[in-house]
């Protein structure tokens, strides 16, 4: 355990970061999954209709730093991708 004062402030505020950045990339897998969720059960309409939010999501998240600003647009390609080969 840290004895200076500035590091045992450092260590809180580690611990309450790390919590937040925790439930913000779960939310967004499971954004990601309920996305897969429509692909899977071929509801093609409700995936189009999903997708804008889900890129919204994605892009909020890389602006956090939560992820990368490429991982972020693998991730919104490969779920397009995803959509695209589905609708035809």
């Amino acid at each position: 355990m840290a004895n200076i004062k500035s590091a045992i402030k450092r260590a809180k505020k580690s611990k309450k970061s790390n919590l937040q950045n925790k439930m913000q990339k779960t939310s967004l897998k499971n954004t990601i999954k309920k996305f897969e969720g429509f692909l899977a059960s071929e509801k093609v309409e409700d995936a189009k209709n999903f997708l804008p939010t889900l890129i919204k999501k994605i892009d909020k998240a890389a602006a956090k730093g939560l992820l990368h600003k490429k991982t972020a647009s693998n991730k919104k390609s490969a779920l397009t991708k995803k959509l695209n080969a589905m609708a035809k």
